[in-house]
């Protein structure tokens, strides 16, 4: 039902595609959307802070914005709750390394990612990223497998899965030249697709 409620969505022009504006409300209209009441769930060693945690992320700024409260000194959403642990399906990988330098502050680095005399800041650096050396990321989402280059800068970005920047490249840091080539959000958040080499 959800796959054909997303379909039917794609095709209509007039839809802005978020879940909250247009899918639920079709799903709703057909009668067969269903309420979770995230108020009322338990769980083991949640704080009346992150108690019934929800949030939208049905846009880039949305998405961007509940990574970046990952990564500040009291997220709203724990990760870290030992009583209700997140299970997930990654592969065995080694730990995230920092040679030559590289360093990430205020950020969360995953399994598998080489930081080489980069500078990582505020960001969500998933699983097998490499960031090579002189390269500046922040403010930024990245997701597995990507490559930035050396001497790349990348500024309040999403990137999507295998996007490669390529050494010297620039994200996010010149807003015209950024909606010229890539998605640009309504906060300027810059988004670059699944698979994308970035421009030179």
């Amino acid at each position: 039902m959800l796959l054909e409620a997303l379909r039917v969505d794609a095709a209509d022009t007039s839809s802005i595609h978020d879940m909250g504006a247009n899918i639920i409300p079709m799903l709703t209209a057909a009668g067969v959307a269903q309420v979770y009441d995230f108020a009322a769930n338990f769980v083991p060693g949640e704080t009346d802070r992150d108690k019934g945690y929800w949030r939208d992320v049905g846009s880039l700024d949305s998405y961007h914005d509940a990574h970046m409260d990952l990564v500040s000194v009291h997220p709203i959403f724990n990760l870290y709750n030992r009583r209700w642990p997140i299970l997930t399906n990654l592969p065995s990988l080694p730990p995230a390394k920092f040679v030559e330098g590289g360093n990430a502050h205020d950020s969360m680095v995953g399994a598998g990612t080489v930081i080489s005399g980069a500078h990582v800041r505020n960001s969500v650096v998933s699983s097998s990223v490499s960031i090579g050396t002189g390269a500046y990321v922040d403010g930024s989402v990245i997701m597995p497998g990507v490559r930035i280059g050396r001497d790349a800068v990348v500024r309040r970005a999403i990137l999507d899965k295998n996007v490669v920047i390529p050494d010297g490249a620039q994200v996010g840091v010149d807003p015209e030249r950024d909606r010229a080539r890539y998605t640009v959000s309504d906060a300027g958040v810059v988004a670059l697709g699944k698979g994308v080499t970035a421009e030179r």
